[in-house]
């Protein structure tokens, strides 16, 4: 099949798509980056609140988002996307119908200041774009063709957030389960279309005006790290550890939220929720004097910050942002509509500067150590968890990568065993009654069939 004419050209097209689809998430992540500011610097501000707005208007703000989801879950089709307390995953596209209520759900969410990351509605809508693309241009086009399209879609989303071909390949590598042939077949559109959304989310900026530096994730801002230590094997191992034990009952937690949730009136529960996070995040704010804003959003935002300014937090104030973080991402994962990734990887982040503090454990060895630990312990994904906090850690030079590999295959193997010890219940189904499902006919058949054609 890869040697073949047609494959060939699929690749043409993939490398058009590619282009369309990251238009596409660049104006959904400008579109998130304009609400937040619009909703948290510009109109507190003409209202006459130069320091910032008052603990109320982040109360408003945050039920006026979660009621923003629940009427993109109960009145358009879809359901508002992927549920982030079942993990990261790219399911089947969904149909040009569905595509309206993933970014309206998905712009209540990360707009409005809940705890979810834009990595899965962004999977979704390239994934549906591009599927829905291809099915204009050709309505009798083959099922694997449209599975490998919408599959190179979705690279080409992530990677514009990432601002990294290789990032979002390994992601969404293990994210589909790729393997044997169909490893080969999907990986070179997949990879294509990533590469020239690296592309065009580099360009855009001096085209537009708009910089996505604003939104995109980059190296975190480190200082080389020198020789490697025996005993900094030790902490990446105990640390490892640690970071899976607190981040199962935080994706536990989501479930158990997502459960309790689906069986009442989301029109009135969501925005319960999001009062709740909005007082955890006022709760922080007066226990730590630290900003409202490190407990809300998605931490992508705040995490070069919190990097940078990890000499100004004590000890007590990183344990308060764990706990109130992680307590709000909990409630988000099992409520909102997003990605689960970037709140884990800012709780990493928390924990690493928190580990710095034990003596032969610098901030250069422990940060991508935990950052990993917290992507794998939320994914399940060891491939992406290493090469993500290698490269988000990459100003530390390549020392800190085998302490990375140790700490994030003992977070795995601790979250194994504490899923094999404790069963994770699995989430109820949503009523048919509050959510309507409709994907793409041509785009059911499984990935399996990519393999065999």
């Amino acid at each position: 099949m890869i040697g073949s004419r047609a494959y060939v050209g699929l690749l043409v097209v993939v490398s058009v798509i590619g282009v369309l689809v990251s238009i596409a998430a660049w104006c959904f992540l400008e579109g998130v980056f304009q609400i937040q500011q619009e909703l948290f610097v510009r109109i507190p501000h003409g209202l006459g609140y130069e320091n910032g707005p008052p603990n109320w208007w982040f109360l408003l703000v945050l039920a006026g988002g979660a009621l923003i989801v629940a009427l993109a879950i109960t009145r358009l089709p879809g359901g508002g996307g992927h549920i982030p307390a079942k993990g990261l995953s790219a399911g089947s596209p969904l149909g040009p119908s569905a595509i309206p209520g993933v970014i309206l759900a998905g712009l209540g969410t990360l707009g409005f200041g809940l705890v979810l990351g834009p990595e899965a509605p962004l999977i979704a809508m390239g994934g549906g774009l591009a599927a829905w693309t291809i099915s204009l241009a050709r309505r009798d086009a083959p099922p694997q063709m449209m599975m490998l399209v919408a599959a190179a879609g979705s690279f080409a989303a992530l990677s514009f957030v990432f601002t990294n071909p290789i990032i979002a390949a390994v992601i969404m590598i293990e994210v589909i389960g790729l393997g044997g042939p169909k490893l080969r077949v999907v990986l070179v559109p997949g990879v294509l279309a990533a590469g020239i959304g690296t592309v065009v989310s580099l360009g855009i900026g001096s085209l537009s005006g708009l910089s996505t530096h604003d939104y995109a994730l980059g190296p975190l801002p480190l200082s080389a790290l020198g020789h490697l230590k025996a005993g900094e094997f030790g902490w990446a191992i105990v640390f490892g550890i640690a970071v899976a034990a607190v981040a199962s009952p935080l994706t536990r937690g989501g479930l158990l939220t997502y459960r309790v949730v689906s069986r009442r009136p989301l029109l009135v529960i969501l925005p319960a929720v999001g009062l709740i996070i909005g007082a955890l995040a006022i709760a922080f704010s007066k226990i730590t004097g630290k900003g409202v804003d490190e407990v809300l959003f998605s931490g992508q935002d705040q995490l070069p910050g919190l990097v940078s300014q990890a000499g100004t937090w004590s000890l007590a104030g990183l344990a308060w942002l764990v706990v109130f973080k992680g307590l709000a991402y909990s409630l988000s994962l099992g409520s909102f509509r997003g990605g689960p990734v970037f709140p884990a990887l800012f709780l990493g982040a928390a924990a690493g500067i928190m580990a710095s503090h034990l003596p032969g454990f610098p901030l250069p060895a422990a940060l991508p150590v935990t950052i990993g630990a917290a992507m794998v312990a939320v994914l399940r994904q060891p491939l992406a968890a290493i090469i993500v906090a290698t490269l988000l850690t990459s100003h530390a030079g390549g020392n800190p990568v085998p302490l990375t590999i140790v700490g994030v295959v003992a977070a795995y193997v601790a979250t194994m065993a504490i899923k094999r010890r404790w069963p994770e219940q699995a989430p109820e189904p949503t009523p048919v009654s509050s959510v309507t499902t409709e994907t793409s006919p041509a785009a059911h058949p499984p990935l399996a069939g990519v393999g065999e054609a």
